[in-house]
């Protein structure tokens, strides 16, 4: 017989909760019946063994198409192949995809990586590569993860690029020997020439900036930036537990900082107006989302803020339609940069600077750093509210009330 759309109301055989007609085109291509339901199907024998499996639904695939599907799955029968177990592993190669695997592979790394690192590798995988956690593993070409890292150098520099290399690849070789992918993308892609970034922003250039900012997460860590001089991933994973209102401190614990150091900074008044206007907002949303035991001061659910690329990309677009040219490429990294220089413009000592930044080189570095364990606490309250007063000076557009600092011999 032939298999047209009316079979589809043919009634069933009496007797016959669940039948099928063969249609004689295409060897093994039929229409099931049990009850009211009417698929399309194809069977067929591999090795002595029958293997069955459906086209679709007969009311939603019309007669002649199920056709041509049965006749190129014959086809494939014909030379060799075996056309469900194909269909079964392309859906679970569909649903391995990268997001699962990065977090498969960041548990194996937890006892392998001291806790900084492992953040560094969590901020590569979970964040840089977020664009790609839906891709099947597999889909995963050398051209994909060159966009991605193309990107990632455009947005966040040279260095995060090559880095986010590192890891991905270092991921990839694993799930290689686990079985989850049956290449290595990244191998082929560029490893870009990394030189020292000299990027410091002016007076006006900072105003455009902070002038352009929306009053969103990202917003409120830029103008934590600006402010503290901090690293990008330490204000972006900023918890509440961190922060001492009372004593007017933030205070990054040894796992959460660079040289594995706990850091101790103290707060602005301006930063303090930041903190505790996110703290309300927060207290807002914790609300309506019921996530009252949130610890993380900016981002959304378990993770810390990580919309960086989109966001940079946003405030980009704004500075260009604000201002009469563009303004020359820049990354959150440069904020730091441009905080230490223009301190110590202002006079704040270099080993003052160095405590703000939590750097271990200089005066803390070596001999000096083993007996020198002085936080300067009061030092670096009085830089970082002379650097405040100075931003907000360029802000509002009037002179800075702090005297700047007058240098003393070494």
């Amino acid at each position: 017989m032939k298999l047209t759309d009316r079979a589809i109301t043919a009634p069933v055989p009496a007797g016959k909760a669940d039948h099928i007609a063969f249609d004689s085109r295409v060897p093994g291509f039929g229409l099931r019946s049990r009850g009211d339901a009417r698929t399309w199907i194809f069977q067929y024998k591999i090795a002595g063994h029958t293997r069955r499996m459906v086209i679709g639904k007969a009311t939603a695939i019309k007669a002649e198409k199920a056709l041509g599907i049965a006749r190129g799955l014959y086809q494939r029968v014909m030379d060799g192949g075996d056309p469900k177990n194909e269909r079964e592993i392309r859906r679970a190669e569909a649903a391995n995809t990268l997001g699962p695997l990065v977090e498969r592979y960041l548990e194996t790394k937890k006892g392998d990586l001291r806790p900084r690192s492992l953040a560094e590798v969590k901020r590569h995988l979970e964040e840089h590569a977020k664009p790609l956690h839906k891709l099947p593993v597999n889909s995963i070409t050398q051209a994909v993860a060159a966009d991605r890292l193309n990107d990632v150098a455009k947005d966040s520099g040279v260095v995060a690029a090559n880095r986010m290399r590192s890891s991905l690849s270092a991921m990839f070789v694993w799930a290689m020997k686990q079985g989850y992918a049956e290449r290595n993308p990244v191998i082929g892609t560029t490893t870009r020439k990394e030189k020292s970034r000299e990027r410091v922003l002016n007076d006006a250039e900072l105003k455009a900036i902070w002038n352009g900012l929306d009053g969103d997460q990202y917003g409120a860590i830029i103008k934590l930036l600006i402010l503290t001089g901090q690293r990008a991933n330490e204000i972006a994973g900023l918890r509440c537990s961190e922060i001492d209102f009372e004593r007017n401190l933030i205070t990054l614990a040894a796992e959460r900082t660079k040289n594995a150091r706990v850091h101790q900074l103290p707060m602005s008044a301006e930063v303090r107006e930041i903190l505790e206007a996110r703290a309300k907002q927060q207290a807002q949303e914790n609300e309506k989302k019921d996530e009252n035991d949130r610890d993380l001061v900016f981002g959304y659910r378990e993770g810390p803020f990580s919309g960086w690329s989109k966001a940079k990309a946003a405030l980009d677009e704004r500075l260009g339609k604000a201002l009469a040219k563009p303004l020359a490429h820049w990354v959150p990294h440069d904020l730091r940069r441009t905080v230490a220089t223009r301190m110590a413009d202002l006079g704040v000592q270099p080993h003052v600077i160095e405590a703000v930044l939590n750097h271990v080189s200089g005066h803390k570095a070596g001999v000096a750093g083993i007996y020198n364990r002085s936080l300067y606490s009061a030092e670096k309250a009085a830089a970082l509210a002379l650097w405040a007063d100075h931003v907000m000076a360029v802000i509002e557009g009037r002179k800075s009330k702090v005297v700047p600092l007058q240098r003393t011999g070494g």
